[in-house]
């Protein structure tokens, strides 16, 4: 997706974001501080990207990268916008018919009538051939 007569980028990102470049023949993936490294642009190179926590509203992250000629002129740029979003199983683990965010026995599981612990059930068959 890099435009034309490139040869390298650079990434910017928000605190929020975390970065990582893999370059073909590398076994090492090594994390892209918020700006400031230049990567040469090789077929192969990979670019990863994850948010590190829920966001507070829509669009709150950004990572942009920047493309550059032979001799470092800028040619373009190409951002994306990011919005974490958290997802929690919240479960009756105590089993007393209320829903706690925090409670300590989700971990664990006890059986009978004094035991705690969430109860899950799995839906294995095959709806679609």
């Amino acid at each position: 997706a890099a435009p034309a007569g490139a040869v390298s980028f650079s990434v910017k990102h928000t605190e929020g974001v975390s970065v990582e470049v893999a370059c073909r023949g590398q076994a090492e993936v090594r994390s892209v501080p918020s700006r400031g490294t230049r990567w040469p642009l090789d077929e192969g190179t990979v670019l990863r990207f994850c948010m590190s926590r829920a966001s507070t509203e829509v669009n709150d992250n950004k990572v942009t990268v920047s493309f550059y000629a032979e001799g470092g002129q800028p040619i373009n740029q190409a951002g994306v916008f990011l919005t974490g979003i958290g997802i929690s199983l919240d479960v009756d683990a105590d089993r007393d018919g209320v829903v706690e965010k925090n409670n300590p026995n989700k971990a664990s599981w006890t059986w009978g009538s004094e035991g705690h612990g969430a109860i899950l059930l799995v839906s294995c068959d095959k709806d679609c051939p």
